[in-house]
Parts: C-alpha cells; structure tokens; sequence
C-alpha cells in the first residue's frame, strides 16, 4: 500500500508526534498555564530558589486561582471541574518553571482541597473550597511526621475526644505550604483510627514554623506543622472516611499529577540541553556535531518522549475511570526517575555551565530529589509493584 499524502515536518522538540493525540482543549490548557509561567515566573524563580524564598506568595495563588489551576480536575464549589489529562498537562507546565510550582499547586488542589472535597461534610466543603479555588486561601496536608514518613499507619500525631470537641496534639514535617496556609488537613490516630481534621491555622495552640536550610525546593515554603492542644469543634472531623483510606487516596491523587510535572522538569532540561548543544563550540564545531553528545540527546528524548506517552496513558485511563493506585505508582516511579537521570546528563552537556542558576538545569536536578522522595519513594512503589505483580507482600 502506498501513500502520496506529503508527511508532516520532524519536531525534535516532539519526535513522536504526541501533540497529534491532544484535544484542542488540551493544547489551549498548556498553552495558557505556559503563558502564565513565561509571563509570571521564570523571570523570576531562579532568585526565589537562590533566596530561598517566593516573592508575594498569596499574589501568586491568586493569579494561579484566576488561572483556574486550584482544584481544577474538582466538580463544584468554584472549581473548573476539567478533565484529569487537562490538569496533567497543567502539572507538566508548571512543573517545567519549577517544582516548587508545581508543588504549591498539587498540594493545594490534589492534597488538600481533594481531601475536603473528597471526605468533607457540606459545610466543610462550601466554608473553605470556593476561596481555595480563587487562591484567597492556601492549604496544606499534615500526613509525614519527623520519624514517620513511608509508614504512616504509626503516626504518633493524636486527637482525643474533650466533651463535643476534639483536642489534638502532635508534630508534622516536610509540609509544603504550611507557613502561609489559612488551613491545614491534619491526619491523627484517634480511638476509631485515623481521621482527618479541618484545622484553621489561626486556631489556638496551633503553629508552623518553615523549614530553612534545604537545598532543593527552595521556591517553595515548606514547614513543620506544631499542633500543642489544639481544640477543634466536633464538626472539624472528616466525616466521610475513617483509617488509611483516607489519606492514601489523596496522595493518589498528588502522584498522578507528578507522573506528568516530573516530566516538565525533565523538558526543561532536555531543551536546554539541546539549545546549549547547538552554539557551544568545542573544536571548532558544535558540541551537538559530536557523538558522544548526540548519544546523550537521544537517550533523553526518548526517555522523555516515553514518559510523557506513560502519562497520557494513566490519563486517559483516569478519565475514563480505569486508572488503577498500581499504575499510578507505575507512573510515578518511572518518570520521576527517569526525568532525574534526564537531568543529570542534561547537566554534563552544559559542563561547568549546568551548574549555575543562569541555567534552570541544577535547579530541577536539585528539586527533583525531592520529588523523588514525597508521594511515596521508590522503595514503596517498587514495593507496591511487586506485590502487584507478584501477589507477596515484601513490607515487612
């Protein structure tokens, strides 16, 4: 069978054509989320990460509220109520100025908005998600705590029953947001077992002071959440689940979105990587006339181009309501892995240049260490894989 339809042009920025398996509402969502971060952030976000600090952080949710990114895969109460493959794409933008971004977004949207929306009561819902959607109000997710991370069934954070309130005490960590947050959703063992509260962070006896000295995710506000008596009414609680249950499904959610923002960071690199390739010389010729160089290139690309046609996929299949917590951790730990080692290499083509902040090269390769680390690290979803696959524990 033959064919005289002329082909389309080779993009190297796109070899696989995955531009060709997006809607034009999907297209139209990355290109204004992108617009967004061109215009707003990446003038600015290698200063925020030396300094260690985002200039007008709530100015900043505002805007991305107005975007419509808060919540935006949420039905409701303010929220845009778009697709989950639309949101990915958003993630990937995002993710591509900075994980910190991104960060402040999924916490936001998928940790603690998901969490009211998902297991609150009404009243819960109507008080605090509309104004969350509009960046009028920024929350965040009290789960890790300092010696419990991938186990948090041994969370030692209580709340215990005082007449019709509840009382709660106990310490978080690595909290994204929790400085600047007008809510936090703090999980606490109880006498029924794990429930989630809605905590006003000006509630007394409540305090969260930020973390300094990190080297990764320095555009990004993270925190240890204090919580010495903190008495809540007894509608504060969840009300919708009870157990693990509750906040595993939210962490499913922050780990879809970073199947695709690992991928942006990961984008960023590779592009930078292949600008730079094409003006350094190096006797007397492009870097990217080498071998060596176009190896390394080519690798990335199609480390890239497959992640991004993973992330489609666990899309498509959470949009249609198949997407499985297994594929998730497939997701996730694929691509934020290889979206690492993207960055790495990305790096020994820049040289000595990969690591200077003119360059957005040592900020995503810094950041995503820790990407590699929160929703889960990859012992736990190789761990959560093999029992997948195998049908064997191998936990304990």
């Amino acid at each position: 069978m033959s064919t005289t339809a002329k082909l389309p042009p080779f993009d190297p920025r796109d070899p696989a054509g995955i531009a060709d398996l997006l809607s034009t509402d999907e297209k139209d969502i990355a290109a204004a989320v992108r617009r967004m971060c061109q215009d707003r952030v990446d003038p600015f976000v290698a200063g925020w990460f030396e300094q260690g600090r985002i200039a007008d952080i709530r100015g900043l949710a505002k805007e991305l509220g107005s975007l419509g990114v808060l919540g935006m895969h949420l039905e409701g109460y303010g929220c845009a109520g778009l697709s989950a493959t639309q949101y990915g794409l958003a993630c990937l933008e995002l993710e591509a100025t900075d994980s910190g971004l991104r960060s402040l977004v999924s916490v936001q949207g998928s940790l603690a908005m998901f969490a009211i929306w998902r297991w609150g009561s009404e009243e819960q819902k109507q008080r605090w998600l509309p104004s969350m959607a509009a960046g009028e109000a920024i929350g965040c997710f009290g789960l890790t705590e300092p010696d419990i991370g991938s186990d948090p069934g041994s969370m030692r954070t209580r709340a215990r029953r005082d007449g019709s309130d509840w009382v709660l005490d106990g310490r978080k960590m690595w909290i994204t947001n929790g400085s600047v947050a007008d809510v936090a959703v703090v999980w606490a063992q109880t006498e029924e077992g794990v429930r989630g509260f809605v905590v006003p962070t000006d509630t007394p006896g409540f305090s969260a002071p930020e973390i300094k000295h990190k080297l990764s995710l320095r555009a990004s506000v993270t925190s240890e959440l204090v919580l010495d008596g903190v008495r809540l009414p007894a509608d504060a609680v969840l009300p919708e689940v009870t157990g693990l249950k509750g906040p595993l499904s939210c962490l499913n959610e922050a780990r879809f979105g970073i199947v695709w923002g690992a991928m942006g960071a990961a984008r960023s690199c590779l592009h930078a990587a292949m600008d730079y390739a094409g003006e350094r010389t190096q006797f007397g010729k492009p870097i990217a006339g080498f071998q060596l160089t176009q190896q390394k290139l080519v690798d990335m690309s199609l480390e890239y181009t497959k992640g991004v046609l993973l992330a489609l996929h666990l899309g498509r299949r959470k949009d249609a309501g198949t997407l499985r917590p297994e594929q998730v951790s497939l997701g996730k730990l694929n691509n934020v892995r290889e979206a690492l080692e993207i960055c790495r290499t990305a790096r020994t083509i820049l040289g000595a240049n990969g690591i200077s902040l003119e360059y957005p090269v040592i900020r995503h390769m810094n950041n995503l260490e820790s990407v590699l680390t929160y929703e889960g690290t990859v012992e736990m979803h190789t761990l959560v894989l093999g029992q997948a696959i195998t049908g064997h524990a191998a936990f304990r």
